[in-house]
């Protein structure tokens, strides 16, 4: 026969399991806690300075820059420059065929100093009574049409001599010897470099944060890294009634030629510098539309709310939630909770450096 099961040992049953519910719970909470601890780098909150700056996109263009083209329709008998170099103003560049201009002004420097030998004779003979005053005024009025034709001579023979009309750096030659040239036929390209010119557009609410002889910043892609900087030249006299923005220009010395007409930069005007609360923008937590912070007291973060004010590349504005000499964490927030015990490994290299110096 099996056994049977009463309702004592049910009972028993029962309480056995009560027991066990009871104590059990008792014995896990008398049982020490180890917490552990968040290894986290910490950053303390300091006033520095804050420059705000207004950015924008500029082209530059060179100091001075032209095409070079020849004035007259003449075909090319020498040219006196290479690609890229270097020239002096007025420097010869291409001599045209000019032997029909030479002879008329051979021609007419002969005349010249014969009717002056006439005129010289006439004179002397004016003097002595011995000619009348009209053939002296004709004999002049001779010289003086001879020297006119003269220069007009010389002058159609300079235009056939091209020459550099300022100092600067030639382009790709695009004639040869034998080629004909015609009025505005492009022979090569002229810039001053020593100077670039950086136009830029600004919106019309930045307007009053500039001003003649301020500095401005450039960087270019080409040079990573490497600032170039300047003053600014001259304001637009309008603001654009489509865009709502502002030409300016700015002037950067270019002795090493690195800029180079037509290069697009990064600029930055610097429109005030305010000295406030600043902390490492990686510090933020966004939770919904409010920003947070861990601050760290007796080695326990404590999730903070702050209001944060403009934010530059690495770095942000704290207007309210922070005082001077908190610490908080930089790295190691997402492993973090409100009440979080934390284990500091050192301050950021920015601390370091900042105390060091």
């Amino acid at each position: 026969m099996g056994q049977r099961i009463t309702p004592l040992l049910i009972g028993a049953v029962f309480f056995t399991g009560l027991l066990i519910y009871l104590l059990i719970p008792e014995a896990e909470q008398t049982r020490p806690r180890f917490s552990m601890e968040t290894p986290v780098r910490l950053h303390e909150v300091t006033f520095g300075e804050f420059p705000v700056v207004v950015e924008a996109l500029g082209t530059a263009s060179a100091n001075e820059s032209i095409v070079i083209t020849a004035l007259e329709t003449e075909t090319v008998a020498n040219i006196h420059f290479d690609d890229g170099n270097t020239v002096k103003k007025d420097q010869l560049l291409v001599a045209l065929h000019n032997r029909e201009e030479q002879a008329r002004v051979i021609e007419l420097e002969v005349n010249l100093k014969d009717a002056q030998r006439q005129l010289k004779r006439y004179v002397n003979l004016a003097r002595e009574n011995a000619t009348s005053q009209q053939l002296l005024d004709e004999q002049q009025a001779r010289v003086n049409a001879l020297e006119a034709q003269l220069e007009v001579a010389q002058t159609q023979l300079e235009e056939l001599e091209i020459r550099a009309p300022f100092a600067g750096q030639l382009g790709i030659r695009q004639v040869s010897v034998g080629s004909l040239v015609r009025p505005g036929d492009e022979i090569t390209t002229l810039d001053d470099l020593h100077q670039i010119k950086l136009d830029f557009s600004i919106a019309e609410r930045h307007l009053p944060s500039v001003s003649l002889d301020q500095t401005v910043e450039a960087h270019s892609v080409a040079y990573p890294g490497e600032a170039f900087t300047g003053k600014i030249g001259s304001i637009g006299s309008r603001v654009d009634p489509i865009t709502r923005a502002i030409q300016v220009r700015a002037l950067i010395a270019n002795p090493d030629f690195k800029l180079r007409p037509g290069m697009l930069l990064q600029i930055s005007v610097q429109k005030d510098l305010l000295n406030s609360l600043v902390i490492p923008e990686q510090a933020l937590i966004p939770i919904e539309d409010k920003q947070f912070v861990f601050v760290v007291e007796d080695n326990t973060a404590i999730l903070t709310e702050v209001q944060i004010g403009l934010r530059k590349p690495g770095l942000v504005q704290i207007n309210d939630g922070l005082s001077e000499h908190q610490q908080i964490v930089v790295e190691g927030t997402m492993r973090l909770r409100d009440g979080s015990k934390v284990k500091p490994l050192g301050k950021t290299p920015e601390d370091s450096s900042s105390k060091e110096s």
